[in-house]
């Protein structure tokens, strides 16, 4: 099982990113799926999650309306599109498998200007 996450950066308040989630030794639509953030001297929390096979999605309320989850099955990867980007959006983001607990090695985000 393998988690490698990309897409991380540099971005200007207001900015949009997107980030990947490539998924190898799994079929990533048989899981669910969540992305978490970690910000400097923070705990890591929860953004999103999309459910395995019905892929219904739940957000945190800090990102609700400006983050999407979603899931290319054929490419067997999941993305977490970001809009309307803060400051406070600043911080390492990580993919995650729910069954197994297994994580990737995270991509930076900063929203700076």
């Amino acid at each position: 099982v393998q988690l490698v996450e990309s897409g991380g950066g540099l971005v200007q308040p207001g900015g949009s990113l997107r980030l990947s989630c490539a998924a190898s030794g799994f079929t990533a639509r048989i899981y669910t799926m969540s992305w978490y953030r970690q910000a400097q001297g923070k705990e890591r929390e929860l953004v999103a999650t999309i459910t395995r096979v019905g892929g219904s999605t739940y957000y945190a309320d800090s990102v609700k309306s400006r983050f999407t989850i979603s899931r290319d099955n054929a490419k067997n990867t999941v993305y977490l599109q970001m809009n309307s980007l803060k400051p406070e959006d600043t911080a390492v983001y990580y993919c995650y498998r729910h069954s197994g607990g297994y994580w990737g090695q995270g991509t930076q985000v900063t929203v700076s200007s």
